[in-house]
């Protein structure tokens, strides 16, 4: 990798939840820094704290320890200048919103002249293989296709660090490899910084430059995995001894494996 500043640091993140009748330690320590345009997952069981960190990162949550600097600035001064576009789980799309006016809706917000809305919106579309539905509504639309649209409005405002919460973990195995594909295809046009979350080992491995692995509860870095399978990824990778070596490596970094 690069030895240019790091887009991202994070220092010694930390983060307690307080219940009715105790503290819960989600994160402890997590130093990590991640380069531009660099594409990384964070990988680990579910409950160790790969969501909150992602939450963290965008400033939709302080952590209770610790500092996330982005190009120099706060997490929360990158938030304001919108550096991030966020994908979640689940879509979350306006259904009585065509695809076109759901991937229209940050810039309308944002009071984007309408051309220049129109061009991006256009852009967006051929960008995700949608442009033959822009008139449908998300109700008509496959999971997968829905994804897709979320994933064009998280990138309506040209932003500078992609941040992905576990997109595809509703989907079926053959239409998540599929996507897979179609997000390296978009990043590759893009050329921003990636931040993934997902508990699937292959899925790290496939997309990424590295796999931060955390620990189960609470969540800390117990391994940075460099990927050095060559780009453009392909699906014959899949099937190789690399990537089976790959697969096997990370899930014996897990502690206490």
């Amino acid at each position: 990798m690069s030895l240019a500043t790091p887009e991202i640091q994070l220092d010694q993140i930390s983060m307690t939840y307080q219940t009715n009748d105790t503290e819960v330690l989600a994160l402890q320590d997590v130093s990590v820094d991640i380069q531009k345009g660099e594409f990384v997952s964070l990988l680990g069981p579910s409950g160790c704290g790969k969501t909150t960190l992602l939450r963290i990162m965008a400033d939709l949550i302080q952590p209770t320890g610790g500092e996330v600097t982005v190009d120099g600035s706060s997490a929360r001064e990158a938030r304001l200048a919108q550096k991030y576009g966020i994908v979640f789980q689940s879509p979350v799309l306006y259904d009585w919103r065509k695809v076109k006016q759901n991937i229209n809706l940050p810039l309308e917000l944002m009071g984007i002249e309408k051309k220049e809305r129109e061009q991006r919106v256009d852009y967006l579309l051929k960008l995700v293989g949608l442009d033959d539905f822009k008139n449908k509504y998300p109700w008509q639309l496959s999971g997968g296709m829905q994804q897709r649209v979320a994933i064009a409005r998280a990138l309506a405002m040209e932003p500078e660090i992609l941040l992905m919460d576990e997109p595809f973990s509703a989907l079926d195995e053959f239409t998540r490899e599929r996507l897979n594909e179609e997000l390296l295809s978009i990043w590759s046009e893009v050329n921003n910084t990636v931040v993934f979350v997902t508990h699937s080992i292959p899925e790290s491995i496939f997309l990424s430059d590295r796999v931060l692995v955390l620990s189960p509860h609470p969540g800390r870095l117990s391994a940075v995995m460099e990927i050095p399978l060559p780009r453009p990824r392909t699906k014959e990778m899949r099937n190789s001894p690399e990537f089976f070596q790959l697969i096997t490596t990370i899930r014996n970094s897990f502690e206490g494996v």
